[in-house]
């Protein structure tokens, strides 16, 4: 049994930071129901690859959950939703502040239903505060949050992230641990809890070893200004065939290593700065092949710049067994969540939307009449 078998969740999210949030319990054991527009994709869904008709992103972000398609708007679907939650532990919603309760689903509203429900909102702006109903993206919270004015180069100013750090770090992994949270205190005092996650609070909360001296006195800090971002000799190096080498040498032992595997111990005296300029002279000498044979048993933490294809390759992760094949053989990113020494095996694929509907309401407790009434009113598109 894995750790959160029984935990039952209605997910009304879309896109990345609830998907990922409930991808995550998913492959812990918790029952996931997506709750879809009929007529609104999760534009996710229709990224490219394409495996089976969805894209290879929205296989993984969904996996091993169900789907039920209900038009939200429609009257009668606030009541398919009361119906459900007599079953379910947790609601999970991304809209803008205020829209789940116009639909009849606000956290008051399913409260009245079910008043211990755990119900988690993830917003950019939180759901109070001068900018709760403005539109964002992480690109935006990572500015306002100050994260981007010291992620970047002095020459260039900031620059764009491929892993999206304000949609995971600062909405599904802070969600997770909310509703988690939430469900010892639901255990241990029988109350519910309405969770309110800002991707942007929690944003300028990731900033640990800089936010705290900017706020108290300190510099405010800048592009390459702190010696973990640029402002010294942690950093990344071009190698000759236009490869880069992560040096994140900064320990004194690690240091020495680094400079005696260069044979460069003369340079153990020079600033940071200066080591810097002489450290990638070395090596742009030679190509990315020719430094990783040197490092690859020299404790330096000196390491490549791969590729997510050679990542997948490299010892690091076949190892541990990190990258799984699908139900259709597509290749997928394996938990990372794992007890007990065990590898956790994929779950079973993402649902289509909808898939799910006639067996989650017959489960919940509808006559197949009803079923057939709903869909003919419209309910479920």
């Amino acid at each position: 049994m894995k750790p959160l078998s029984g935990l039952k969740v209605l997910d009304f999210s879309t896109l990345l930071p609830g998907p990922y949030a409930t991808m995550l319990m998913a492959d812990l054991g918790a029952e996931i129901v997506r709750v879809e527009s009929p007529t609104r994709d999760d534009l996710v869904r229709n990224m490219r690859p394409q495996i089976d008709g969805q894209s290879a992103a929205f296989r993984y972000l969904n996996r091993g959950k169900e789907s039920i398609a209900l038009d939200l708007k429609h009257p009668e679907s606030a009541q398919v939703i009361y119906k459900l939650l007599e079953e379910f532990d947790i609601v999970l919603e991304q809209f803008r502040p205020g829209v789940m309760a116009r639909l009849g689903l606000g956290y008051e509203q399913l409260k009245a239903v079910k008043p211990d429900l755990i119900y988690c909102s993830v917003t950019g702006f939180g759901q109070s505060g001068d900018y709760a109903d403005r539109a964002g993206h992480d690109l935006n919270f990572l500015a306002l949050s100050g994260v981007a004015s010291h992620m970047g180069r002095a020459s260039q100013g900031p620059c764009p992230l491929g892993v999206q750090v304000a949609d995971i770090a600062s909405g599904s992994h802070p969600a997770v641990i909310a509703m988690l949270a939430a469900v010892i205190r639901r255990d241990r005092q029988g109350v519910g809890s309405q969770i309110d996650i800002s991707m942007t609070d929690n944003s300028l909360a990731l900033q640990a070893l800089l936010a705290p001296g900017a706020l108290n006195g300190g510099e405010q800090p800048t592009y390459e200004s702190h010696f973990l971002n640029g402002g010294g000799f942690y950093d990344y190096y071009r190698t000759q065939d236009d490869r880069y080498l992560a040096v994140g040498s900064l320990e004194p032992q690690f240091k020495q290593r680094l400079l005696e595997t260069l044979g460069a111990t003369e340079l153990a005296c020079l600033d940071d700065m200066t080591l810097k300029l002489r450290l990638q002279a070395i090596f742009i000498t030679e190509p990315l092949e020719v430094w990783q044979q040197r490092f690859a048993n020299v404790d330096a933490c000196v390491e490549p710049v791969l590729t997510i294809a050679e990542a997948a390759d490299h010892p690091v992760f076949t190892s541990r067994e990190m990258i799984q094949q699908g139900e259709s053989g597509e290749l997928q990113v394996a938990s990372a969540l794992r007890f007990d020494q065990q590898v956790t095996p994929l779950a079973k694929s993402a649902p289509l939307r909808g898939e799910n509907t006639d067996t989650l309401l017959t489960r919940a407790g509808l006559a197949e009449s009803e079923i057939s009434k709903l869909r003919d009113a419209g309910v479920f598109g």
